[in-house]
């Protein structure tokens, strides 16, 4: 006889904001559900950790480590990565939602196909690395990287890593309070299972130990015990996989034990260095060998219940959907006084065998010491009466169950039900009278819809065709119509950081396009803001909310090479500059050598980089600097000398007559006095008698 199991928190609303419709799996750390986030009206993964995980003097610790890894998590922006939304606490509910992804996990398709072919190993061993990457630039180790963790979606088979948030968490609080190391044996690096020590190379030789599943079909390393798995990982090379796959080529031997070296020294630094790598493999494999995949049976690992269990729910069954509660009941076997055997396989394949007492059968008396019945002189009546007591059992038995049957069958059984009828897609007041008319009761509750005009009903919760109780509650929606929101004003000229805060209030995405080159605006300052269709995102105009609006920013003025203006006129050197988005700044100098009114020298130098509107400095030369010269005849000789150097000339002397008894200057050339003047240096002869 079954049971109807029931989840407390379905259909409760979380936080105000997510409503849950149902659950997909449980672990030993959390609940993944199946939510609706009716603030922004989709469907996310609702993460919610066991309460009694917050109980103790590590729980206060474990709540912390959990949120602060689920706001790196979030921080993590990657195609390849399950995206972590949100983290909060209602009561005693500490949650976080992610995306919802649909598909299988890599457990799954290679437990359906075996091992995959070289090619696409390649290709999710390079997706996983991808996404790990962009982890390890932001200094954050995801340490739990094994197939339970791969998500691989319906619609187009990408590739997503998941549990960053969780994992992590769990794994630091269980270190440091009990010294356990948590995470899937077949997949922990030596330096892991030895020191309880982990880094990027952590997570790149896990990697390589799924490279290896995914080429062979099997893991490098089984055993009766996890204790026997991590020995080998600690003690021996994982071993190439042309020992099991004879046709594999060397590269790809040489590639994976390149990530599974026990020395982390020896492996690549980071998931980068081992994409890098990984790459390079790939591009030395011919099309051919691309396409082959070794012809050999997924072998089932020997070390089931001993795993830890504390982690069995990875994020990628906690994300995809039609796992139930990720627990199936694979066989029972009972008989008249014995026990019931049941074994129990949980969602990344441990499991547990648990021994169940069942009550004793109805037994029949057995025949006289004699081996025949007695003959004791008795009554014939009293004898009939007896043979009757069977029958009449056995009436009773039959008659009770089949009570007990009917009533099951009415209350609990498949009589206990009906079906959600079709409701969707009509006004609300026809959903109303076709429950009523089902015996069922209607809960309402509202939200935006893209498709659903306002007024319509276009969920129900159970969905219409699944089961629901006789004279139940379905939980009805109906649409608010689309979500229409307004584009704030002040997001064009207002730099980056208020124009996407100001955006993201109203209810909006932001992304960005190329950066611009802008003479004036600031860098950083927002050009223009554009809607997907290539319209103008202007003030005021009604969109869909989580609309996507595109900002371009200012990159500043654009760089200009600063060509030479030495030897041009000023007018001839402003226009050459200003033709490049430059301006002129002219001083002038005197100089012996450069015609007055042409450029002499520059600043900055002519090749150097400048930005559009930047100034050059130019100096203009005035010619030659002349000087009033000093009439110095009747001076003796010393004296003019040193009035004229005074004067800023150079003197010449000479005595034209021979002997110079008076010492006396009675000429000089150029003349002085009277307003006369010559260039600053030039040479004053003077003739001394």
């Amino acid at each position: 006889m079954g049971a109807t199991v029931t989840d407390p928190l379905v259909g409760r609303l979380v936080d105000g904001r997510y409503e849950v419709v149902s659950r997909l799996a449980r672990g030993g750390m959390a609940t993944v559900y199946v939510a609706v986030d009716r603030r922004l009206d989709r469907d996310v993964a609702l993460k919610v950790m066991h309460p009694h995980l917050a109980d103790g003097a590590s729980g206060a610790d474990f709540i912390a480590r959990f949120r602060r890894e689920a706001r790196t998590a979030a921080r993590l922006a990657h195609p390849g990565l399950v995206s972590v939304f949100d983290q909060g606490v209602d009561g005693e509910t500490s949650y976080l939602t992610m995306e919802l992804v649909t598909g299988v996990n890599l457990r799954r398709r290679i437990g359906e196909q075996g091992a995959l072919s070289v090619g696409e190993a390649l290709r999710i061993g390079e997706a996983v690395l991808d996404a790990l990457t962009a982890a390890h630039r932001n200094g954050l180790v995801h340490r739990d990287v094994k197939p339970e963790n791969v998500l691989l979606a319906a619609e187009d088979d990408r590739v997503k890593l998941a549990d960053f948030g969780l994992a992590r968490a769990v794994t630091e609080v269980t270190s440091t309070t009990t010294g356990t190391v948590l995470g899937t044996v077949a997949y922990l690096a030596p330096e892991l299972v030895v020191r309880g020590a982990s880094d990027a190379r952590t997570d790149v030789y896990a990697t390589g130990i799924l490279l290896y599943e995914m080429l062979t079909g099997r893991q490098p390393f089984t055993g009766a015990t996890p204790i026997q798995v991590a020995f080998q990982h600690v003690n021996s090379d994982v071993p190439a996989p042309s020992d099991l796959v004879p046709w594999l080529p060397s590269e790809v031997d040489e590639l994976v034990a390149a990530l599974t070296a026990r020395d982390p020294a020896d492996r690549p630094v980071d998931a980068g260095a081992a994409l890098a790598r990984l790459r390079r493999t790939r591009a030395a494999l011919d099309p051919v060998v691309l396409g082959r995949h070794a012809d050999v049976s997924p072998a089932v690992p020997a070390q089931h219940a001993p795993e830890s269990s504390d982690e069995d729910l990875a994020s990628a069954l906690s994300t995809f959907s039609g796992e139930g509660d990720g627990v199936e009941r694979l066989g029972v076997a009972a008989g008249r006084d014995e026990q019931v055997t049941t074994t129990l396989a949980t969602v990344n394949g441990a499991g547990s065998t648990v021994a169940l007492p069942i009550g004793l059968g109805t037994t029949t008396p057995g025949p006289s010491a004699g081996g025949s019945p007695a003959t004791a002189d008795v009554p014939a009546p009293r004898r009939s009466r007896r043979r009757r007591w069977p029958a009449l059992l056995l009436a009773v038995l039959l008659v009770g169950g089949i009570a007990y049957g009917g009533w099951w069958y009415v209350e609990q059984g498949p009589g206990a039900y009906t079906t959600v009828p079709q409701i969707t897609a009509q006004s609300e007041q026809q959903a109303l009278a076709v429950l009523a008319s089902h015996g069922l009761h209607g809960v309402r509750t509202e939200a935006f819809d893209d498709v659903a005009p306002a007024g319509q009903v276009f969920r129900a919760n159970p969905a219409v065709g699944q089961p629901v109780r006789k004279a139940g509650t379905v939980t009805y929606t109906v649409s608010r119509g689309v979500d229409m929101v307004t584009i704030p004003d002040g997001v064009v000229g207002a730099m980056q950081a208020a124009a996407e805060k100001v955006l993201k209030a109203a209810g909006l995405s932001v992304a960005y396009g190329p950066e611009q080159w802008h003479d004036t605006a600031a860098i950083g300052s927002v050009l223009s803001a554009t809607l997907p269709d290539g319209a103008a995102a202007d003030p005021k105009t009604q969109v869909k909310r989580g609309t996507t609006v595109t900002l371009s920013l200012s990159k500043g003025p654009a760089p200009v090479t600063v060509t030479t203006v030495v030897g041009a006129t000023l007018d001839q050197a402003t226009a050459q500059l200003a033709a490049d988005g430059l301006k002129v700044a002219a001083s002038e100098a005197f100089s012996d050598t450069v015609p007055a009114g042409t450029v002499m020298d520059q600043s900055p130098k002519a090749g150097s980089t400048a930005h559009r509107g930047d100034t050059v400095q130019a100096t203009v030369s005035k010619g030659q600097e002349m000087l009033p010269v000093p009439n110095v005849i009747q001076m003796k000789a010393d004296k003019a000398t040193k009035t004229l150097q005074d004067a800023g000339f150079t003197v010449a002397v000479t005595y034209p007559l021979g002997a110079h008894p008076l010492n006396t200057v009675y000429d000089q050339t150029p003349a002085g006095g009277n307003g006369k003047t010559a260039p600053r240096g030039s040479t004053i002869t003077l003739s001394v008698v």
